[in-house]
């Protein structure tokens, strides 16, 4: 465009002036420069979206800004919530257009046919966009959850074995032992009156970074026992943005993320710090865990750490960046998850009391010191597993991730070109009455136990929570990239909600909470009640 337009300056003197100047001819190309600027500006966002995309016959989303698109409305909205709302209402066949800002054009997968085409069968051609790799990478390391193409599948068939399922059964006593430990220190501090109200969110972020830490990693942070941990505090700090953080995503759709995480703002220097700390306590990890792999030849660990040094595939570097991702995915996403269930245990107080009877019947009391439990232990208790198969339904921890067309390809027959964004909603496919039935907004755990417990046709609509298809749950995500650590998260969730479960009593501090609209909750890496969940947290005799 620029020597378009410098030519056309020369072009421009040379006709209309008998002698040439720098000026003129310098003012010649400026003038038609903008012009071409804005030509290209409107046939950009106002014409080619309307008359030339090959997306403009998808059904799209009403309600758009003539220049905003459906920015402003994603962002004022919870989040996910748009999306929900436009698989719900919409008549389509997989897909849904939608605009960004500057009528940007996006596509909303829906469809079971459509999300295994983004997902498996096609889904190297759809990346994290660059934008989205570089915020996360600030906060989890450029490890595995943003690695891309050959890179990331070396990263992942290296780090699997930390992630076998043997491996994963053997961690259930780990993770009972860390469940006791945290109902403890709850129950002290509900003191002689045996009861305190408690943000339970921070409770659920403490004892999951110690899980991670200790299976995962091999370092106890003792994060339970010390709430002003350096890391804990860390973590709360890049989990709980503050009103500079919403404005840093505003800014982001007007300036490159590049140059907006190098701009002198306190907010960009407050999470560098936060990153050198955490990328400080990495490093200590990989020192530590390398001497003792040193001094002990016969390695028995398979944690996260131990199976990628031992792969020999990542420098330190590549290690630092594996453990930000692992610490605080691995534990914000669990934290998430078991936030919610006590939110929804405490609307359905019902569902609590069963799922309690259930938990004292068959698992031992977190002051059994001499007891632990197996994964049997857990795989036995279905109104367990239901409950926490339903939270993870009804309210994914992550509500929707995006990808990008890294070229020219096709969903469902649609060509979509390089560089359409394309959006997956857990919070949209998890609640869709076309995969889970005309119940599907209800918070059901019943649908996840089997009938009559004995026809295979009753069983397997149990497994699956009565939907017909896999792509119906999308919590996990599927195919190559999906959840690396789905049978971690899940084994830990359950043990901690039993244990939880088992000893307390919860309420909601905020009886008008129990409407989920009026629940204000926050974005970012999770979806969060944004000033916590309060509870009334009460221990209950008898166990």
């Amino acid at each position: 465009m620029v020597v378009a337009a410098l030519a056309g300056g020369a072009g421009w003197t040379y006709a209309t002036q008998d002698v040439w100047t720098r000026a003129s001819f310098l003012q010649a190309a400026a003038v038609l420069l903008v012009t071409q600027m804005v030509v290209y500006g409107i046939y950009d966002v106002f014409l080619y979206p309307k008359w030339f995309s090959p997306l403009r016959h998808l059904p799209t989303a009403p309600g758009s800004h003539w220049l905003m698109g459906h920015g402003l409305k994603i962002l004022a909205d919870k989040p996910g919530a748009p999306m929900r709302e436009w698989a719900l209402t919409i008549p389509n066949d997989g897909l849904i257009r939608y605009y960004w800002f500057f009528n940007r054009e996006r596509v909303l997968v829906t469809s079971p046919k459509a999300l295994g085409e983004v997902l498996t069968t096609n889904s190297y051609a759809f990346q994290k966009p660059e934008n989205v790799k570089t915020f996360l990478g600030r906060i989890l390391g450029y490890g595995v959850l943003v690695a891309e193409g050959d890179e990331h599948k070396r990263q992942r068939r290296n780090l699997m074995p930390a992630f076998a399922f043997r491996h994963i059964k053997d961690l259930y006593p780990v993770f009972w032992d860390k469940s006791r430990e945290v109902v403890q220190a709850m129950t002290q501090e509900c003191g002689a009156r045996g009861e305190a109200e408690m943000e339970i969110g921070e409770w659920a972020s403490r004892v999951t970074l110690d899980i991670i830490g200790v299976a995962g990693l091999g370092r106890d942070f003792k994060a339970i026992q010390d709430e002003h941990n350096d890391l804990v505090q860390t973590y709360q700090f890049l989990f709980k943005p503050k009103p500079p953080a919403k404005i840093m995503v505003l800014l982001a759709v007007l300036v490159p993320t590049w140059v907006l995480y190098r701009l002198p703002l306190e907010r960009n220097k407050e999470v560098d710090n936060a990153a050198k700390v955490i990328r400080s306590v990495c490093r200590d990890l990989i020192r530590e865990k390398k001497q003792k792999m040193m001094a002990n030849k016969e390695r028995t660990d398979v944690d996260i750490l131990s199976v990628a040094i031992e792969s020999g595939q990542f420098t330190d570097e590549n290690l630092v960046d594996q453990l930000m991702t692992f610490l605080a995915a691995g534990h914000e996403t669990t934290a998430t998850a078991l936030t919610w269930a006590i939110y929804f245990l405490c609307r359905s107080p019902e569902v609590q009391t069963r799922l309690r009877n259930e938990v004292r019947e068959r698992l031992p009391s977190p002051d059994d010191v001499g007891a632990t439990i197996t994964s049997l232990d857990i795989d036995r208790m279905p109104y367990l597993n239901a409950v926490c198969s339903e939270v993870l339904r009804y309210f994914s921890p992550v509500p929707m991730t995006v990808r990008e067309a890294a070229h020219d390809t096709t969903i469902q027959g649609v060509r979509v070109p390089k560089g359409i964004r394309v959006s997956l909603s857990p919070f949209a496919n998890n609640v869709d009455p076309k995969l889970w039935g005309p119940d599907a907004g209800e918070f059901n755990p019943d649908r996840w136990i089997s009938a009559d417990g004995l026809s295979d046709e009753s069983n397997r609509k149990a497994a699956s929570g009565g939907a017909e298809s896999n792509y119906a749950f999308m919590t996990f995500l599927h195919g190559p990239r999906s959840c690396i650590g789905a049978s971690f998260a899940k084994a830990e969730f359950a043990c901690l909600l039993a244990a939880w479960i088992g000893r307390f009593e919860f309420e909601l501090v905020n009886e008008e909470e129990k409407d989920l609209d009026k629940v204000d909750i926050k974005g970012g890496v999770t979806a969060r009640p944004a000033n916590g969940l309060h509870v009334r947290t009460r221990v209950l005799p008898g166990y």
